[in-house]
């Protein structure tokens, strides 16, 4: 907001919540008229539209990138990130809203 020019006329009247799906749930629950939400996570209730939306390029892109740590013991990790790159979980994520890097 303050690299669009207002945050200096709404931060007196933002109410911090502790993360996104709370901040959701205010929203759904009419606690508060409006949220800054990710629109993958307004998906999830049915309760909640989404009004607008920050342009691309006022923010860093948001990105969830998975890697199997290097102290990993876990037998089924490598397993696990081989299924999150596979054509399967791309259509799964894709039907959820996320864009799937290649």
């Amino acid at each position: 907001m303050e690299k669009l020019g207002v945050w200096d006329s709404v931060k007196d009247r933002v109410a911090q919540a502790d993360n996104v799906r709370a901040a959701l749930l205010l929203v759904s629950k009419g606690e508060a008229p409006l949220g800054i939400v990710y629109k993958t996570d307004v998906a999830a209730d049915p309760q909640v539209r989404i009004v607008d939306s920050f342009p691309d390029d006022s923010h860093p892109p948001i990105i969830y990138p998975v890697a199997v740590i290097a102290a990993s013991t876990n037998p089924d990790a490598q397993a696990y990130v081989a299924y999150l790159k596979s054509p399967t979980a791309a259509a799964a994520f894709e039907k959820q809203g996320f864009a799937v890097l290649k």
